[in-house]
C-alpha cells in the first residue's frame, strides 16, 4: 500500500506495479488535490543543484522518466523551456553547480551580463553579474502529470482508492500490519510506503515532527500586456534568481501569465485546515521583485494566487529511509520545495529499499540526516 497521491507515491506506485507487486494506493482528497504539495499547474524541474550531486543525478534520472512517461502516454508533461540562474560574480552555487555538471556531463552555457541582456531583454541585469544556462531543462505540468501518472498505473493493473488513513495500526514482530482509516475497517498490506508530504508528522509524530516543519509559501500570477509574446515558453525560460533572497519564476505556461514567488521558508501552516488566501506583505514582497527584475511589468495586475506548503527537514534534504521500527515500512518526505522533480528518482529509491534488504540509503536522506 502507498500512502499519498502525490509525486512521490504515484511514482513509487508506478515503480512497484512495473516490478509485479500489487499495488494500492490511497490518497484522502485525490491526485493532485488542492491541498497537496504536488498540486498546481507547473514545477520548474532543474539539474543544478550546487555542490549536492546526488540531486543533480536523481534529477537526470527523473527527467530521463519523465520523457520517457510523456512518450508512452502520448501526452505533453514536459516543456523543455531551458532554466536559467542568475547569480552576483562570485555565486558558489553557480561555481559548486559546473563543477557538478562538467563531472555529470550536463550541457550548459556561462553567460555574461551582455550576453544576458542580448538573448533575454525582458530581464534587468544591472545587478547581475553572470548567468547559468540549462538548455535541456523546463517545466513539467504538475497536477496534469500526477494525474496522469497515476492513471497510468491503474491501466496496466494497479488500484487506487480514495480513503484517509487515521494511524498506523496493528504490528507484529517488527512488521507493520494495518493503518487504522478515518472510514472503514482497516486495511491490511504486506508492505507500506507512506508519502504523504505535510501530513507525515501528523502520521509519525514521535518520528518525524522534529525533523519536517510545515509552512506556508505563496505564488503569484501577474497579467501580462495584450499581444506580448516576450513572457511565453520559448521566449523566457523557467528561472531562479539568487541573492539574500531567492526567488523564481516561470514564463506564461497554459495561460497562467507570469509565475513568480519567494523560496524564503514561509510561517508554520497547517494543510489540512490553512486558509488559503494572499497575504498582502508577501503580494508587496513580490511586486517589488517584478518591478526590480521585469520593469516593464512593474504595473501589472495580479490575475491570480495560490497558497500551498514546503514539508522542509532541517538541511533542506529529502527523508527517503526505512522506518527504523517496522522492516516492511518506507517513507519518503520533506520535500522542502524542491522534490517534484524527483518523484521519479524517489520512487525508485523507495521501491528498491522495500524490495531489497540490502539496498542503502543514502546519507543525505537518511532519517534523522
Amino acid at each position: 500500500m502507498v500512502v499519498g497521491a502525490g509525486v512521490f507515491g504515484v511514482w513509487t506506485a508506478l515503480e512497484l506495479q512495473r516490478q509485479g507487486v500489487n499495488v494500492l494506493l490511497v490518497d484522502a482528497w485525490g491526485v493532485g488535490h488542492s491541498r497537496a504539495s504536488s498540486s498546481g499547474e507547473s514545477r520548474v524541474i532543474r539539474i543544478g543543484y550546487g555542490d549536492r550531486a546526488l540531486y543533480s543525478e536523481w534529477s537526470l534520472h527523473s527527467l530521463d522518466r519523465w520523457k520517457t512517461l510523456q512518450r508512452e502516454l502520448e501526452r505533453n508533461l514536459f516543456l523543455e523551456t531551458g532554466v536559467l540562474w542568475l547569480g552576483g560574480e562570485e555565486d558558489t552555487q553557480i561555481a559548486d553547480t559546473i563543477r557538478v555538471f562538467d563531472g555529470l556531463q550536463v550541457g550548459y552555457e556561462r553567460l555574461t551580463r551582455s550576453e544576458l541582456q542580448k538573448r533575454f531583454p525582458q530581464l534587468a541585469t544591472h545587478d547581475i553579474n553572470q548567468g547559468l544556462w540549462e538548455p535541456g531543462s523546463g517545466i513539467l505540468l504538475a497536477r496534469f502529470a500526477c494525474q496522469q501518472a497515476a492513471q497510468h498505473m491503474v491501466r496496466q493493473g494497479g488500484d487506487f482508492r480514495l480513503s484517509a488513513v487515521k494511524s498506523p495500526g496493528k504490528s507484529h514482530h517488527g512488521r507493520l500490519q494495518t493503518l487504522e482509516m478515518q472510514h472503514g475497517p482497516p486495511l491490511e498490506a504486506d508492505s507500506f510506503v507512506f508519502c504523504c508530504g505535510p501530513w507525515l508528522p501528523k502520521l509519525f509524530p514521535d518520528l518525524l515532527a522534529s525533523q519536517i516543519k510545515v509552512s506556508r509559501q505563496e505564488v503569484f500570477f501577474f497579467g501580462l500586456p495584450a499581444g506580448d509574446q516576450s513572457y511565453l515558453p520559448g521566449r523566457l525560460p523557467a528561472w531562479i534568481d539568487l541573492g539574500s533572497e531567492v526567488f523564481y519564476g516561470l514564463p506564461a505556461v497554459g495561460g497562467r501569465s507570469l509565475k513568480l514567488a519567494c523560496d524564503e521558508t514561509g510561517p508554520a501552516f497547517d494543510p489540512t485546515l490553512g486558509e488559503r488566501s494572499p497575504s498582502p506583505q508577501e503580494l508587496k514582497r513580490l511586486r517589488g521583485y517584478l518591478a526590480h527584475r521585469f520593469p516593464a511589468l512593474q504595473d501589472a495586475p495580479l490575475l491570480e494566487n495560490r497558497v500551498c506548503q514546503y514539508s522542509r527537514s532541517s538541511d533542506s534534504h529529502l527523508i527517503v529511509d526505512r522506518h527504523p521500527e517496522w522492516s516492511n515500512v518506507v517513507i519518503a518526505g520533506a520535500g522542502s520545495g524542491h522534490g517534484f522533480k524527483l518523484g521519479p528518482a524517489v520512487g525508485r529509491q523507495t521501491s528498491q529499499l522495500l524490495l531489497d534488504p540490502a539496498a542503502e540509503t543514502p546519507r543525505e536522506v537518511r532519517l534523522g540526516g
